[in-house]
């Protein structure tokens, strides 16, 4: 039995290469998914319910594929804390997270298009941050630039530097594909990958 189409439904460079890592064919389709939390969800019912969005968004152009879908919030307090845009805002990100614990939660969808099944987890990341001056602050901005990385921390760069501690199950889910997950998808829709 052929393998279906694989397909990405996301946009991020990020999320390519590391699925280019399972040596896959796949194509990569950005979804359209309004990204806004709904009222009274948690952040993590928000980047679960939209990694499902984001496979579903592409399927109707996609009718036989293996869908994946992915989603990130950085949360602390019970406050979501997303990808901060401007320089202004990641200051303001790190020094609220310095010397804190930030839950680095990633939503991971596989949605079999043909079948209508959506297998669904949600991978944590407990992501310590360094105490850091405002002078190193700067200095990492300044260089990484992570503005397009939710918490203002782009750890497979520069941004270890800002990281204490990781605890997880899967150090590619801090980047944004949690690949051990998708693994374990993947073989359950009968896809070989080795």
């Amino acid at each position: 039995m052929p393998t279906p189409p694989l397909i990405l439904a996301s946009t991020s460079p990020f999320r390519r290469e590391l699925l280019a890592r399972l040596q896959l064919p796949f194509e990569a389709v950005a979804p359209d998914t309004d990204e806004s939390p709904l009222a009274g969800e948690t952040p993590e019912d928000t980047a679960l319910r939209l990694s499902e969005a984001k496979a579903k968004a592409v399927a109707a152009h996609h009718p036989g594929a293996l869908i994946i879908g992915s989603d990130q919030v950085a949360v602390l307090d019970g406050k979501i804390y997303g990808k901060p845009g401007t320089h202004e805002r990641a200051v303001e990100q790190l020094r609220t997270m310095q010397g804190r614990t930030v839950n680095f939660f990633t939503g991971l969808c596989l949605y079999n298009a043909a079948s209508g099944i959506a297998r669904v987890r949600g991978i944590p990341t407990l992501v310590t941050f360094r105490m850091l001056s405002d002078a190193e602050i700067e200095s990492y901005l300044r260089r990484e630039q992570p503005y397009n990385c939710a918490g203002s921390a782009k750890s497979e760069g520069l941004g270890i530097a800002v990281i204490a501690a990781m605890e997880g199950s899967d150090p590619n889910a801090l980047v944004g594909l949690p690949l051990i997950a998708l693994c374990d998808l993947l073989r359950e829709e009968g896809v070989a990958i080795l």
